[in-house]
């Protein structure tokens, strides 16, 4: 039997409630609509069977298959909610506050027996930041930093401290995912730094963001950043990024074989890179800041949000193919569908106060459903239902856009600014920042990539003879002074010449009407225009145009 669609929460003004995914989106029975403005906060378990929400009086669970209230409990000011991984027990966190008196407060992190119901343990957690306790995934270890240590907790008896590590100011920690042997990531901060540390799923090495606030260089004022990776096997290196400037985003492929970073200044560069940091495919610049490989690592999103137009680049990673182009403009959030194939982007407040609403994406680019907020409401938060990995078989990859009832939106394009003085006369095609092509649509001639043996010897072939007929004509007319080629004809293309056999010559003119064409999708996809799938193919083709047309004017 086929899995079900994953559910859509959605929170606003309007209330909490769900929608039925691809293909209905009619809303769900599965949660009656909770009206008002009052819920604070909701949460799945990590398989989707439990959803758990807070609306200003009770803390709910309830069991998503069965439609049954599990547990209610009385906490009015919760604001974060997190199951652990095997559905064993509710964490939730109240903001903490001190009595008049000055006297401390009352413990603010509760942790809940699911089964049951009954408060397992209470702590005081001040912070909300890494307010949660990490467990692993089968929950016999968990973990939580309490004054500069790190506590770790067995089979859930909160009672009992296993065991503790201590190292001089422990800032932040990570526990690792994956099976035994458990490891943990520990970060001791520096003078004026921050670092941000993201563990690959099979738990076999950590890539570590560093933040200072300062750039030596002067060259930004939000400070310096680098990437670095550390491998459980005691390797490790700086990831050399071939553009100055900030990291946006860094992201594992879920194989934990490959990583993508989005850095530099803008137009911002994103490159893969494997686990020696070599880098394995540029994608050249763009308007991004952010990347997101879908849940069976096949696909690979790069965008620009938040103050960048919404520009998305939906990539076959395994062949290295644009698949679609879509724009989602002024998105706040963006989450794959757990099934691979859909894409939620929204816009929420109080991020935008204005135009809230989602969309959901098939990735070729089709909006399938779009739901936009009324002027007098919010969106403040919407999210699929999770479901565990293997649920959802990866499926191969289409390059056609699905079909849509939705119609398409073109994004409106902003006209530049042109003082008085300019304005009646002819517009210059100027760009502030030049936009470099991905690795794959950059010049394949030979001075960038190395040619092979054959090829190398098929070239001087093909020079020789061309050099022997060009020295055979200039001695039947020493009087005549070689023409200098057009400098519009494209690159590697011969001069024209007449052959003196009219089918011939009608070859040759088509073969180079193919090759100017061929050279304006080139340009086209240098200023980041979305080329068809067929212009594509057209541009693969040039190597085999440029030798037929070469063996022609030769006379081969």
């Amino acid at each position: 039997m086929a899995p079900s669609t994953p559910l859509l929460t959605v929170r606003g003004s309007e209330g909490l409630y769900m929608v039925n995914g691809p293909p209905h989106f009619t809303e769900s029975t599965v949660f009656p609509r909770e009206s008002g403005k009052n819920c604070k906060v909701y949460t799945f378990s990590k398989d989707g069977t439990l959803f758990a929400w807070g609306n200003g009086e009770k803390v709910n669970i309830i069991s998503v298959t069965n439609k049954g209230l599990l547990h209610s409990f009385d906490l009015p000011k919760a604001v974060c909610l997190e199951f652990s991984p095997k559905n064993t027990v509710l964490a939730t966190w109240q903001p903490y506050t001190t009595s008049k008196d000055g006297t401390a407060g009352i413990p603010n992190l509760q942790l809940y027996d699911v089964k049951t119901g009954t408060c397992l343990k209470s702590f005081i957690q001040k912070k909300t930041q890494n307010w949660c306790p990490s467990w692993s995934e089968d929950e016999t270890l968990c973990a939580r930093n309490v004054n500069n240590e790190v506590h770790f907790f067995e089979n859930n008896n909160f009672n009992t401290i296993a065991n503790k590590l201590h190292l001089q100011k422990i800032n932040d920690f990570v526990l690792s995912p994956g099976h035994q042997p458990y490891k943990v990531a520990v970060y001791v901060p520096g003078s004026k730094d921050k670092v941000t540390m993201l563990w690959n799923k099979k738990a076999t090495a950590v890539l570590v963001i560093a933040s200072t606030d300062v750039d030596k260089t002067g060259a930004s004022y939000y400070g310096e950043q680098t990437l670095h990776y550390i491998a459980t096997n005691g390797e490790s290196a700086v990831v050399q990024l071939p553009k100055n400037g900030p990291i946006y985003d860094v992201v594992w492929n879920s194989s934990s074989t490959e990583f993508c970073a989005v850095y530099g200044f803008m137009p911002a560069k994103a490159t893969i890179f494997n686990l020696r940091c070599d880098p394995v495919f540029d994608f050249g610049t763009g308007p991004r800041n952010a990347a997101y490989y879908s849940p069976h690592g096949h696909i690979l999103v790069l965008a620009g949000f938040g103050n960048l137009r919404g520009q998305m680049e939906v990539w076959d990673v395994k062949n290295y193919k644009l698949i679609s182009k879509p724009v989602a403009s002024d998105s706040t959030y963006f989450a794959w569908c757990p099934d691979g194939e859909h894409i939620l982007t929204a816009t929420c407040a109080p991020r935008l106060r204005v135009n809230n609403g989602y969309k959901i994406w098939h990735y070729t680019g089709s909006i399938l459903h779009k739901y936009d907020v009324p002027s007098n409401a919010e969106l403040w938060q919407v999210s699929w239902q999770p479901f565990l990995d293997g649920v959802f078989p990866a499926k191969t990859i289409t390059y056609q856009a699905v079909p849509s009832e939705v119609p398409s939106e073109e994004p409106k394009v902003a006209t530049a600014y042109r003082p008085p003085a300019l304005r009646n006369k002819p517009i210059t095609n100027s760009k502030l920042h030049e936009e470099e092509p991905p690795q794959n649509m950059k010049s394949q001639s030979g001075n960038d990539k190395p040619l092979s043996k054959t090829a190398l010897k098929n070239q001087r072939k093909h020079e020789a003879k061309k050099a022997a007929k060009q020295e055979a004509r200039s001695d039947k007319s020493p009087d005549l002074a070689p023409t200098p080629a057009p400098q519009s004809t494209p690159r590697n293309t011969i001069s024209q010449s007449i052959s003196g056999d009219p089918e011939i010559d009608k070859k040759i003119k088509n073969l180079k009407k193919k090759l100017k064409a061929i050279e304006q999708l080139k340009e086209q996809a240098a200023t980041g225009k979305q080329l068809e799938k067929n212009q594509l193919e057209k541009i693969q083709k040039e190597t085999a145009l440029l030798q037929e047309l070469e063996d022609l004017e030769l006379g081969i």
